[in-house]
């Protein structure tokens, strides 16, 4: 095996080892996705009660915002989650002084952040399927450049929530479970982007999120793919993903220097 791919499968098996003898924390990852779908899956029930034909096409809608949001919110939290293990166990220095490369441990976490997600989203998409008939694999293999362009997005944000951490240490930590809701509003998760005062909208389209419910709207309502939308999404995590990169690589330059490795978590 390669030796950074090697150097990336150690720190990967370290934390599936974690949820592997705790079933905790593996019920803690389905809960919150399955909590969230059940609730908003009887909300979507009560619409499509009060009109038969137009709120069955909005309760479907809804529920598979709700799915599709939790993919990102999922995939930044598993990210920085797994980041913080590393300093609550107080291992962040001890695994610099191996080999282990900056750009190594961000693929170890974004290997995490897609275990994470799958293991919380599926069965979530699965109940949907069993207790609403809500399937939304049925938009087609579009649903995987949905799935891939919000995993994307919530890297981006966990890198820059990451960096925070590493600059202002224990202050930011809560960061983590709060940034992506903050950006909720203006993602057009439950409504379309024209909803939004115009003065907004700019501001929504330059959220890769906006796009992919703009695009998952336009596949549940009109029955076609926007690959507009699908494009622009993938070129602001492109985009995203280069800057928070950045930011990140700075940050950790900068805790290395003044030795804010080994005591972050203090």
């Amino acid at each position: 095996m390669n030796p950074a791919l090697r150097r990336v499968w150690g720190l990967v098996y370290r934390h599936v080892s974690l949820y592997r003898r705790s079933w905790p924390r593996l019920v803690e990852l389905m809960y919150w996705p399955v909590l969230q779908m059940v609730v908003w899956g009887f909300i979507s029930s009560y619409i499509a009660g009060l009109q038969p034909g137009t709120g069955t096409i909005a309760a479907g809608a809804l529920l598979g915002a709700v799915l599709l949001w939790e993919v990102a919110l999922r995939s930044q939290m598993g990210f920085a989650l797994s980041f913080l293990e590393e300093i609550w166990s107080r291992n962040l220095g001890h695994v610099f002084v191996s080999p282990l490369r900056p750009r190594e441990l961000v693929a170890a976490l974004m290997s995490m952040s897609v275990l994470r997600t799958l293991v919380g989203v599926l069965p979530a998409m699965f109940l949907a399927w069993v207790f609403y008939g809500f399937g939304l694999f049925a938009l087609g293999p579009v649903i995987v450049a949905f799935f891939v362009a919000l995993l994307m997005m919530g890297w981006a944000v966990a890198l820059l929530v990451t960096s925070l951490i590493l600059r202002h240490g224990a202050g930011a930590e809560a960061l983590a479970w709060s940034v992506l809701f903050g950006l909720t509003p203006f993602s057009a998760v439950f409504y379309p982007v024209a909803v939004l005062p115009v003065w907004l909208q700019p501001v929504a389209l330059a959220i890769p999120a906006a796009h992919v419910f703009e695009g998952m709207r336009a596949a549940l309502l009109d029955g076609h793919i926007a690959w507009g939308h699908l494009a622009a999404a993938f070129a602001l995590d492109a985009m995203w993903l280069a800057i928070a990169s950045w930011v990140f690589m700075r940050q950790f330059e900068g805790a290395r220097v003044r030795g804010a490795l080994l005591n972050i978590g203090e």
